[in-house]
């Protein structure tokens, strides 16, 4: 049996299997070779995987050899090798800015337990996409979790604690409402593959029972993926945690919770269900357009720019989930390309402001005066993914929303595609913040003394803005994998 029978099983295996050896190393330098190595090592793997996937379809991987749906399998497709791709790329990239990082905002004695938790955070968000156990996405979720937390906890203040408390808390129940869910999944079905549910329940229908685990699972992930109103955890998380982990968290955590609320939706209940007269199409509708609205405006709120990040990511997710009510393969390719593109964008701009963090000391706007003179490229860099966030053509952020209004339209709902560019306009005014402040403003008096950033920092940034720079200019790979997936996800398939 060749190497690339067993690729979705080392997906999952070689992180975890890292995470372990980074605590037993107990120093720095060598627990940062060994996650980077990880890394890596998960990026290759999930892009051999996704080119596999493309020549010879869905992967099916049963652990143990047992059979599905007797045993655990692993089942990857063009929705979940795509995902793959985004997750351990991001990791790859953060993990080398992360070393230079975490120097001014983590103690160094802990920086073998930052690693070590980062990689087993990687696991966790792997292990979710690649699985096709339900039992088994809740003990991903709960082991990407469970790092989260602790990841949170390292900042440097006080505050730090507080917002991996509340993360903690809101996420405990997201995850019990899911596996409330998932019980009630195997009580009515029997059986806790994807596949074998989604075939089991069409032979049930639309039962109470199904029904219940359909709310349960949508309120859980809700609380998982920050759906407004659902939020509450994430500006504190993002916030305060360490500039690389809001980085990595931004750019993946809340988009794997996406992932798995769309592939419940079209692979496991099906979209007649799910779709066909509840009224939660509609519900997620107004929800979506709340979180453009309401959170686009707390963003234009703040003094601190990783807050105004972290509101504009709630907002962000507003977009995303108003593609998946539309219900169609246009709206659905919005979702899964913005997962990707804002990945990028918001992942790079957390990444330039962790080293604003660097620089200034910490990340409060009116610091922030005159930074186009004393930091540059910072600046611009912050200010193309902020174009990206507004979605100015040329940006990966435009890609998205044309995508999205497109779909909008295609509906016949002109007014959601007028409500799309106004919430767009929001954006314009949070982005003119910074702007204002950091361009258009002396620098203060005392403005610490420029310090030349680590090129580890600024690379890993710069190749993400670049992305979601040059995948706006050239949208058919991003694009087409996402209409791919969306319309093998229409059809019901896994």
């Amino acid at each position: 049996m060749s190497l690339a029978h067993h690729l979705p099983a080392l997906q999952v295996i070689v992180p975890l299997v890292s995470a372990p050896i980074a605590v037993l190393a107990r120093r720095g330098v060598f627990a940062f070779a060994v996650a980077t190595l990880a890394s890596w090592s998960a990026f290759a793997l999930a892009v051999l995987l996704w080119l596999q996937v493309q020549e010879l379809g869905i992967q099916s991987y049963p652990i143990g050899s047992w059979s599905p749906p007797w045993g655990i399998e692993y089942r990857i497709d063009e929705f979940s090798a795509f995902m793959l791709v985004l997750v351990s790329m991001v990791a790859a990239l953060v993990l080398p800015y992360a070393r230079a990082s975490i120097e001014s905002e983590i103690p160094r004695e802990k920086h073998y337990l930052f690693y070590a938790m980062f990689i087993l955070c990687l696991t966790g968000l792997l292990g979710i996409v690649a699985t096709g156990d339900a039992f088994n996405v809740f003990v991903f979720f709960e082991i990407a979790a469970l790092s989260s937390y602790v990841l949170i906890a390292l900042g440097r203040n006080r505050q730090a604690l507080v917002a991996a408390y509340q993360y903690l808390i809101m996420g405990t129940i997201g995850a019990t409402f899911f596996v409330i869910g998932v019980g009630l999944l195997y009580l009515m079905t029997g059986t806790l593959n994807l596949a074998d549910i989604h075939g089991r329940i069409a032979e049930i229908g639309d039962s109470r029972p199904v029904l219940t685990a359909l709310a349960f699972i949508t309120v859980g992930l809700s609380l998982k993926l920050a759906l407004f109103p659902l939020h509450q955890w994430l500006p504190n998380a993002y916030c305060h945690a360490p500039s690389a982990v809001s980085a990595f968290l931004a750019a993946t955590a809340t988009k794997v919770s996406i992932y798995v609320l769309v592939r419940f939706y079209f692979s496991v209940f099906g979209e007649y269900i799910v779709f066909g007269g509840l009224g939660l199409p509609e519900l997620m509708l107004w929800l979506s357009l709340a979180a453009m609205f309401v959170a686009s405006a707390a963003a234009v709120l703040q003094k601190d720019l990783k807050k105004l990040l972290a509101y504009s990511s709630v907002a962000q997710i507003g977009y995303i989930t108003l593609g998946l009510s539309l219900d169609t393969v246009s709206g659905l390719t919005a979702t899964i390309v913005h997962l990707f593109n804002h990945a990028l964008t918001k992942g790079g701009m957390f990444m330039l402001v962790g080293a604003v963090v660097m620089v200034m000391g910490d990340s409060n706007m009116a610091r922030m005066a005159g930074l186009s003179r004393t930091m540059p490229l910072t600046f611009l860099g912050i200010v193309l993914g902020g174009l990206s966030l507004i979605g100015v053509p040329g940006t990966a952020g435009f890609i998205s929303k044309w995508t999205l209004i497109r779909a909008a339209i295609e509906t016949g709902q002109l007014w959601l595609a007028f409500a799309i560019v106004m919430s767009s306009l929001i954006a314009v005014v949070y982005v003119w913040r910074f702007v204002e402040v950091a361009h258009f403003r002396a620098p203060e008096a005392e403005t610490p003394a420029r310090r030349k950033l680590p090129v580890s920092m600024l690379v890993p940034a710069w190749l993400m803005i670049a992305g979601s720079i040059y995948f706006g200019l050239d949208s058919s790979l991003t694009l087409g994998a996402a209409n791919d997936a969306a319309r093998v996800l229409m059809e019901g398939g896994r």
